[in-house]
């Protein structure tokens, strides 16, 4: 028995939830609406003051056990976005390099010939309060972190001066230039 998948899902306020032959969730909110279709080895109950959800582990196998807490984990990420939401920012450093949305599609110019042009998927939200930072936001934390990925991917910040995109608040490993032990 998974100890995750034993703990339910608390609702907060605000936020409504359908349940289809004990596997289709769909949760609504004031962020948006999520809907998913989980394994069969799992079904999903909710409570009788209808507070929070409970997910039910149906067999006794080493699948069922890890799909038990994998779904539990995945309601409440939905349950999270639907109601607060997810965030990301992601810092550019470097001379010349700089971000700006056009419609939908994010212009990252990173010290290449080009500009890389990123489609903005459905669902997810992406602004650039200046041309150095980039917040991606939307209410599918799946999305949220793939796009912010993806926008990494493009120019990751490298060792040596540390130029490149980063989280905000991600660490960069320096290291020392080749002539650094020389005499």
């Amino acid at each position: 028995m998974s100890r995750i998948g034993k703990k339910p899902v608390v609702l907060p306020d605000g936020v409504t939830v359908d349940i289809k032959n004990d596997r289709e969730l769909t949760v609504k909110g004031a962020k948006g609406e999520l809907s998913q279709t989980f394994r069969p080895e799992v079904a999903l109950k909710l409570s009788e003051d209808s507070k929070s959800i409970i997910v039910e582990q149906l067999y006794d196998t080493r699948v069922a056990n890890a799909m038990h807490g994998l779904t539990r984990a995945l309601v409440q990420n939905m349950v999270i976005g639907v109601s607060a939401g997810y965030e990301k920012k992601l810092e550019i450093v470097g001379t010349g390099y700089l971000a700006a949305v056009s419609g939908q599609n994010l212009e990252v110019r990173a010290g290449f010939a080009n500009e890389i042009r990123l489609n903005i998927p459905a669902g997810v939200k992406v602004v650039c309060p200046d041309q150095l930072h980039v917040v991606v936001s939307g209410c599918d934390k799946q999305m949220v972190g793939q796009f912010a990925a993806d926008v990494r991917a493009v120019r990751p910040a490298e060792p040596y001066k540390g130029k490149g995109i980063k989280y905000e608040g991600e660490a960069i490993r320096r290291k020392e230039n080749k002539t650094a032990g020389k005499k």
